[in-house]
Parts: C-alpha cells; structure tokens; sequence
C-alpha cells in the first residue's frame, strides 16, 4: 500500500466516525509514524509503506475515532514552539496558555525570576517562562504524582531540570518561600458544565485538572488567598480563568489586597488571564 492509499483509507475511517479534521488527522498520524514532515508525504504519495507501519497507522486511526485526543494518541503537543510530551494524566497544552506565558515574559524579561506554578501539569507553563527567561528559576506543584512525573520529563527533556523542581504537593503544603510570580491554570469549569463538554475533553482529560467546583471558582479562590501569603510584597499573581469570570474573579482579587494590571483577551477577545499585583 502507499502513501496515498493509506492516508485515504484513515481520512475514511475518521469521516465516517464524524471526525471532522479526518484528512489532516490521516497526515498527522503518518507523518509522525514515518518520522517525516506533513509535506513530505504529499509529495511522495506513490512511496509504499512498510507492512508495520500499516499495522500501527490502523490501529491509532481506530483509536482517534473513538475521540481520543491525537496530543494523546501521539504522546505530544506543540506549545511556545516545543514539543511537550503529554499523556492522560496532564491536561493537553492549549493556544490561551501561550498568551499567559507571553505576558509574563514580556514583564520580566531579563530580571531575576523565582517562580511557583500551581497545577503544573505537563509544565507547559513554567518550563516556557524559563526557557525564555535566562535568570528565572522556580517550582511547579500538582497534587497529581503522574503529572509531576511527565513535567519531570518535559523538564530532562529541555534541559531545564538544574533550574525547575517539580513537586507532588497541594498548595496548602508549599510554605517558608517568597516568589515574585505565582502563575496558574487551575481548573475553572463548573461541575453542572462538565457534561456539555466536547467528547473529546470530558471523556479523555483528567477531570481533576478541569472541575472547578460548583462555581468554577474553589480552586482559583484557594489560588488567590495561598498566593497573599507566599508572594513577595508587590509580586504577581498570573492566573488563567474561565469564559465570563472575569468580574468575580476580579472582586475576590481586591479583596485580598491584589491590584489588577493587566487583561490578557484570548483570541475571540475573552479576557482570560489576569495578572494582578499583590499590595501587603
């Protein structure tokens, strides 16, 4: 069978499955099976394919048509123009998050940095402020002990881990530092919302990392009031929050003394992050 013949076969079996990125979900799949650019193989759809690698294309494309996720089918996600390894028991990296990390190092660009990511996940986040950030250092914490074990990878696997201690503790555990920034995506969706999820999201992402109680709000709460206490006096708070809590958010952050500095809209111009300085 060849390039062509293959890549047709998976976009059909995905198409019928409703999988509406059928055709570049084939390419994908390919490409990373053959270890080759996308454009590659279009531009060598005569080339045959090696019986093994006919066996395992089928039996991922059978996997992404049940809705399993291709970050996950493939063990990666491209974020901040890296290759994260990721698996079910990190949420998959998304666009939004980038505009967090984008923010945060146009702030402290060149300066001296030590940094608390809270629900560090795969380590999306921290490692991408140090990897842009030369004289930045700092430790993620996820109550997840299989998370901090992919960050840990992400960590080896970027050279970073001299720099960057991942640790298995919940925030309430984390005490006798100061750090200048404190940085967050912590799960934000209501309970009631989970069901209305796209398949994809609710039946394969850790719901851990996306059940933000009956609100959206316990664990950004917790966030805010650990952070008074943490932070150095005049240090940043950077959180990622959900569709339309912006303005509750915001009252709870005046609350505890922080001041609002900037609005990060996402890219249907949501404002999704805020990061807001602490006043003691």
């Amino acid at each position: 069978m060849n390039i062509s013949d293959l890549l047709h076969s998976g976009s059909k079996v995905l198409r019928l499955n409703k999988i509406k990125t059928h055709q570049l979900d084939s390419e994908i799949v390919l490409s990373n099976l053959l270890k080759k650019q996308r454009e590659n193989l279009l531009i060598n759809l005569k080339q045959n394919v090696a019986e093994n690698v006919i066996f395992k294309f089928e039996k991922l494309i059978s996997r992404r048509a049940t809705r399993e996720p291709l970050a996950y089918i493939l063990k990666n996600k491209e974020f901040w123009s890296k290759d994260f390894f990721v698996n079910r028991n990190t949420l998959i990296p998304r666009p939004e998050t980038e505009l967090l990390c984008e923010n945060i190092v146009r702030i402290f660009k060149n300066k001296s940095l030590y940094l608390l990511d809270i629900g560090t996940g795969s380590g999306c986040i921290i490692l991408s402020i140090l990897t842009e950030i030369k004289k930045a250092r700092g430790i993620g914490i996820d109550i997840s002990k299989r998370a901090i074990e992919v960050a840990k990878k992400n960590s080896n696997k970027f050279d970073l881990s001299g720099r960057v201690k991942f640790l298995n503790k919940d925030m309430d555990h984390i005490h006798g530092y100061k750090f200048d920034l404190i940085v967050s995506n912590p799960p934000y969706i209501k309970t009631t919302d989970l069901k209305s999820l796209s398949d994809d999201v609710k039946r394969f992402e850790p719901k851990i990392a996306l059940d933000g109680g009956k609100d959206g709000l316990d664990v950004i709460k917790k966030v805010i009031y650990k952070s008074r206490t943490i932070l150095k006096n005049l240090g940043l708070l950077a959180l990622e929050i959900g569709y339309g809590q912006q303005h509750k958010v915001s009252q709870i952050l005046k609350k505890q003394n922080f001041k609002e500095e900037l609005f990060v809209k996402d890219y249907k111009n949501n404002v999704r992050c805020i990061i807001a300085k602490l006043n003691n």
